[in-house]
């Protein structure tokens, strides 16, 4: 096979084609679709508050950036059949695969945090009291996958997640100015801090550790084999795609309501961001689809978040850690999970649901990316089968791509500081 993956060429439809994506459909839209989470949606409304849609065009570029830093993971997943720590733990050992989980531990306890006032933040747009919407989010959370296969967490999982095309709808109503979409996608304003920092957190916003751990230790805990690789990458292709669209319509909408040409206030609450997206829809409908779009992207990465915790913590101490496996056959992979869960609505029900807090979130991560991707680079070239690895022309478009994009998110989360 090339070394060079480029995108599966499309070839005469048929139902054993159709039939063999759909069963390999999973690992690469649920990790999208958790992508947009609580504080990606948040960082791009954001955006399109105060910049209006100066960074629109970074959501699309954004894209394949996406597809070439998750399609390795892919790759290690099938090729490998293991999970990213463990992966990390017998190439480079156990030091360094505890450095990694340790990026990985700072940057799920964020996110956790993150999707957890998400939950609380729409419970209030509906006057639930916040103890009550986390208690009931939490104990969901902890049934589906105290209860359930890989395949039965994955189908939720990904029910969830498709009430996150909320936006795209309300994208489609919001009262766009086309001549003000182009200006603003020619414009980069390079000489103000405040936009640069937007720049890293919508970085970390896409680009996440523990998406890394998760998909591929999704692909190996779903037992994908080498004949379904092309399947699996059109998978994460169209994740990639679906999950930036998302974002983009987030930013469109915010934009073509709140920004007025020049930078704004941030926004500070979910609330303020729930009448920024609705107002086209009515005060009822509006805060509705709204709640349902903020919960089901919480909702998913919460599930993601906190699997790719129990599977990195499992790979690199060695105790079991598959879905398949029964709690009493794997205790401590359960109950790394369910501490996820119930700490960040623990947390959560005493700190209040400040946007800053998610943007924060979103620009450690960014900071964050020279451990995630050089690991995943690093695997890429020594972990995998000679036939697999990377090398040749494709070897350095994923250097280029993973030194520019990293490069450009620590100087973005460092902007702030000078």
């Amino acid at each position: 096979m090339s070394a060079t993956p480029s995108l599966p060429q499309p070839g005469p439809l048929s139902l054993s084609r159709l039939a063999v994506f759909f069963a390999v459909l999973g690992p690469g839209l649920v990790v999208m679709l958790a992508d947009t989470d609580v504080g990606s949606v948040i960082t791009a409304a954001q955006s399109g508050a105060q910049w209006g849609y100066q960074l629109l065009s970074l959501q699309l570029v954004l894209i394949p950036i996406l597809y070439v830093v998750q399609e390795l993971t892919v790759r290690l997943g099938i090729f490998t059949g293991k999970g990213h720590g463990e992966l990390i733990r017998e190439t480079f050992g156990a030091r360094w695969a505890w450095v990694s989980v340790a990026g990985l531990a700072v940057a799920s306890v964020g996110a956790i945090i993150t999707e957890f006032s998400g939950v609380a933040g729409v419970g209030a747009l509906f006057g639930v009291p916040r103890g009550w919407s986390l208690s009931l989010a939490a104990l969901f959370l902890l049934l589906v996958v105290w209860t359930g296969s890989y395949r039965r967490v994955e189908r939720i999982a990904i029910a969830l997640g498709l009430f996150e095309l909320v936006f795209v709808w309300v994208a489609f109503r919001a009262p766009i100015h086309g001549d003000q979409v182009l200006q603003g996608l020619g414009h980069v304003p390079v000489r103000h801090p405040a936009y640069w920092y937007l720049v890293a957190a919508n970085i970390g916003a896409v680009i996440m550790p523990w998406m890394v751990f998760y998909q591929q230790s999704a692909v190996a805990d779903k037992g994908l084999k080498p004949e379904q690789y092309t399947a699996a990458r059109w998978d994460t292709a169209v994740g990639a795609a679906l999950t930036q669209f998302i974002m983009a319509a987030v930013l469109i909408v915010t934009a073509a309501v709140l920004w007025n040409g020049h930078s704004t206030a941030p926004l500070n609450t979910v609330g303020q961001i729930a009448q920024a997206l609705t107002p086209s829809l009515g005060d009822t409908l509006g805060r509705t689809l709204f709640g349902l779009g903020i919960l089901g992207a919480a909702m998913v990465a919460a599930i993601v978040v906190a699997l790719a915790a129990a599977w990195g913590f499992g790979e690199v101490t060695g105790y079991k850690h598959s879905l398949e496996q029964h709690p009493a056959e794997a205790p401590w992979f359960y109950t790394v999970f369910s501490v996820g869960v119930i700490g960040g609505a623990l947390v959560v029900a005493f700190v209040p649901d400040l946007v800053a807090l998610s943007i924060g979130v979103e620009v450690m991560n960014a900071l964050l990316l020279p451990l995630v991707l050089g690991f995943l680079v690093a695997l890429a070239v020594k972990a995998l089968p000679h036939e697999h690895r990377l090398r040749g022309g494709y070897f350095w478009v994923v250097v280029g791509v993973v030194v520019l994009t990293a490069g450009l998110g620590v100087y973005g989360g460092l902007s702030s500081l000078f």
